[in-house]
């Protein structure tokens, strides 16, 4: 799905791509009600330290951190504006133990998986944080469980993540197109920026946490210090963020397992599908260090995976390197 309309709206593109095409029928109202939400988040992260949303609540989610306020806010923004699309059957959540149930009649055709604020460590800091969201679609025979949402990432029919940063972008993924967008926060809307996205040929950039080298195998030691002998070192420890960069850059990203978590640390529903999707419709590929990410076939919402994402031949070659 080429796209020349450098300029045109978010909401003009959505309208006319999916135009005709069954298979991502209601879409547009799924991507804009991200975009929606998105601008909401914008205005939050913006004026976080005078609307008191920095900082912790004191509680702790599903996965045993720390809810971060705007972690919250951007969780609670996000599930209202996907079940008044009037699109989304089930919304699931890295926040939210349980999915949220948005309705299943035959017009709630998809089901998004979600992590609202991605980099919550980085909010207090001003440093980019970001938004993550995997899109399938059900079938709308058979009820809305949460088995529903147990599906692997190949399945996905559409993802899109968004950078709070020095300017707000919010990129959309469908089967062979990859769209960035701008917020015009004057205007209130997403305009096209980046048509038609590719990761670069040339890969530059690798990053990872250094300073869990020392927990590492000795297999994925050797995979890291072969980039750090060929690459530049960039971190900003903000998945969004640093897998954005390496989208417009080129560049691989690596958060592998290690002995302290043998079974990775990022959510493979949540984060890993997602961004291994708009990887691979961009020309680059997403691993676990052993297996293609998108294969995996999940067993639990919350369950956590290794990831390694970026340029397709450096990620095969780290990849190669790591299985042994």
């Amino acid at each position: 799905m080429a796209v020349s309309g450098k300029g045109q709206t978010l909401n003009e593109f959505v309208a006319s791509a999916f135009k005709g095409n069954a298979q991502y029928d209601g879409l547009d109202a799924v991507i804009s009600a991200i975009a929606d939400g998105a601008q909401q988040v914008h205005q939050q992260v913006q004026s976080a330290a005078l609307a008191d949303v920095l900082g912790v609540t004191g509680e702790t989610n599903v996965q045993g951190e720390i809810v971060q306020r705007l972690d919250t806010a951007s969780s609670d923004i996000f599930v209202d504006v996907l079940s008044k699309s009037g699109r989304v059957a089930v919304i699931g959540c890295e926040e939210i133990e349980r999915p949220v149930i948005a309705g299943d009649d035959d017009k709630h055709v998809y089901m998004v998986l979600m992590d609202p604020l991605d980099g919550s460590s980085n909010i207090d800091v001003a440093v980019s944080i970001g938004s993550i969201f995997g899109i399938w679609r059900r079938s709308v025979d058979n009820p809305v469980t949460e088995d529903s949402l147990l599906r692997p990432g190949n399945e996905q029919v559409a993802a899109a993540y968004v950078v709070y940063g020095s300017s707000t972008v919010m990129v959309a993924a469908t089967h062979n197109s990859v769209q960035g967008f701008t917020l015009d926060p004057e205007i209130g809307s997403f305009a096209m920026t980046h048509p038609n996205l590719r990761i670069p040929d040339a890969c530059p950039y690798y990053s990872t946490n250094e300073g869990n080298f020392k927990t590492l195998d000795e297999s994925t030691k050797q995979a890291v210090t072969g980039l750090r002998d060929s690459y530049s070192l960039r971190y900003v420890g903000s998945l969004v963020a640093d897998f954005h960069r390496n989208v417009l850059k080129g560049g691989i990203f690596l958060y592998p397992a290690d002995i302290n978590r043998p079974e990775g640390r990022l959510r493979l529903m949540y984060e890993a599908n997602p961004l291994g999707f708009v990887a691979e419709q961009a020309g680059g590929a997403a691993s676990t260090g052993r297996r293609r990410i998108m294969d995996i076939v999940p067993e639990q919402l919350h369950q956590r995976t290794p990831l390694i994402l970026g340029n397709k031949d450096v990620v095969e070659k780290t990849v190669g390197i790591i299985s042994g």
